[in-house]
């Protein structure tokens, strides 16, 4: 069986045999090499090669992989795998690409696909869908299976119900030891993870839970009841995800079972899908910190970034007028160049936030390692655009603001051009100073705020008087 680092060490098309290319390089990224020959074999429509390439994957390998290729190509990945594509890879990407690939497959290959996930991991594909296109999977699937799915999407998003894994083992407490194991070794259709046995009365309400280690530890005549623990973890089905997670961090727990509002069991939660949670809990605590929603991933569009950003920016820049207005106060007392000194605060200010905004969302990707060599100078153009974009909406905006608040319209221009430089400027020292710290082995979320700021303030000031002094000295 070859390993993800071994897949383009295969013949090429020609009959040649390649040099290895390693899936990833000695740093843990992924080798832009290895992505472009899976790109050829599906330009291709070679689906031997393609298959010789990415079988035996991890799901997180395929999922990383995916999101590697461009856009056009992702679909066409999974069309020529077939029933050799692992859905659960769709989980390990971003939920934009994750909902444009969907949106390219038609339901019957969904269906399939769906059918052979467990229950978590197919709630997270279905929730990424349509309503319509959700209906017509769900009714393509087996009637249990379609029962059990509907049930988690039924729960509120964010909630255990949404997270929880639907397969699972559960005993009557009569049951022996040797019966449990029995029943475990002759059934083919059990759980591809599990740490305990839950045991249920007739009503499937939640009595109690066995660990597997006490179970083979116990004689096969000894009854569940007498080696149960009556107190098992549980969680409520609707109890937010982010609770859970505190409660799992805080008992060191690794799985356990949820309930509905009568006690019955309906699912179980496992440890794998916490370490989600926290990440994602992480993720947007550390992107609102830096004013950035938590939704906004590496593979959202440059139009949906900007506007999404713009609003913060926006109400940042009314905060930096009140201040700008009560240095205004003191007009009379000051000389020619009162209007510089009243408007300069709105430029370092922005020039800040803009930078700490990019800033955020690159010392993250780089902690999780969405941001590396293979795609930072698509990162650094987009940043860059955006920041583009931005500086010339508050041009626009600003400059009309000066202009009628000072009656100079050369005030306004000057405001805006140097609007436009610094948030340009900002965006790319807001990425350009992360990726080079962590080049030099130094953490970027420790170190970056304090020289985002300074090159921010530094070209905001420089820009604003530079383009003043000169514009005014025509």
């Amino acid at each position: 069986m070859l390993d993800a680092e071994d897949k383009a060490a295969l013949h090429t098309p020609d009959g040649v045999v390649a040099e290895p290319v390693p899936f990833r390089d000695e740093e843990g990224y992924i080798n832009r090499d290895f992505v472009d020959l899976v790109a050829e074999a599906i330009s291709a429509s070679d689906t031997e090669r393609l298959q010789a390439l990415v079988e035996d994957f991890h799901e997180s390998d395929l999922g990383d992989l995916i999101e590697a290729l461009e856009p056009d190509l992702r679909p066409r990945l999974i069309e020529l795998l077939g029933s050799a594509f692992d859905f659960a890879a769709l989980t390990e990407v971003d939920e934009a690409i994750r909902e444009e690939i969907l949106e390219e497959l038609n339901t019957a290959t969904l269906a399939e696909g769906v059918r052979d996930l467990d229950s978590d991991d197919a709630v997270t594909i279905l929730e990424s869908l349509a309503e319509e296109d959700k209906a017509e999977v769900l009714d393509q699937l087996p009637p249990m299976e379609r029962i059990a799915l509907q049930r988690s999407l039924d729960y509120p998003e964010e909630s255990a119900g949404r997270r929880m894994q639907t397969e699972l083992i559960a005993v009557p407490p009569f049951w022996t030891v040797g019966q449990t194991i029995d029943f475990m070794r002759d059934t083919a259709d059990l759980p591809e993870t599990f740490y305990e046995i839950f045991v249920i009365d007739p009503a499937g309400h939640l009595l109690g839970a066995v660990a597997l280690d006490r179970l083979l530890r116990s004689k096969r005549p000894v009854t569940i009841q007498d080696i149960m623990d009556d107190e098992p973890d549980r969680v409520e089905a609707t109890q937010h995800q982010e609770e859970v997670a505190r409660l799992f961090e805080r008992y060191n727990l690794v799985s356990a079972a949820v309930v509905d509002e009568a006690g019955r069991l309906v699912g179980v939660m496992m440890v794998d899908d916490i370490v989600d949670v926290l990440e994602e809990e992480a993720d947007a605590d550390i992107k609102q910190l830096g004013g950035v929603k938590p939704d906004e991933e590496l593979s959202d569009t440059v139009f949906y970034i900007q506007r999404s950003r713009f609003p913060w920016l926006f109400v940042n820049m009314c905060t930096a007028l009140v201040a700008a207005n009560v240095i205004g106060f003191f007009e009379e007392s000051l000389e020619r160049m009162v209007a510089l000194a009243i408007l300069m605060p709105i430029v370092a200010s922005m020039g800040g936030n803009a930078g700490t905004q990019t800033m955020t969302v690159a010392v993250r990707a780089l902690a999780t390692r969405e941001l590396g060599r293979t795609n930072a100078w698509r990162i650094i153009r987009r940043e860059a655009t955006v920041g583009l974009l931005n500086g010339l909406l508050f041009a626009i905006i600003l400059g009309v603001l000066a202009g009628f608040w000072f009656q100079s319209f050369d005030l306004g221009l000057v405001i805006g051009l140097a609007l436009v430089t610094v948030l340009l400027f900002a965006a790319l020292g807001g990425i350009f100073v992360p990726l080079t710290l962590n080049r030099l082995g130094v953490d970027p979320a420790v170190s970056s705020g304090p020289f985002v700021t300074s090159i921010t303030d530094i070209v905001g000031f420089f820009a604003f008087l530079g383009i003043a002094t000169a514009w005014f000295a025509l």
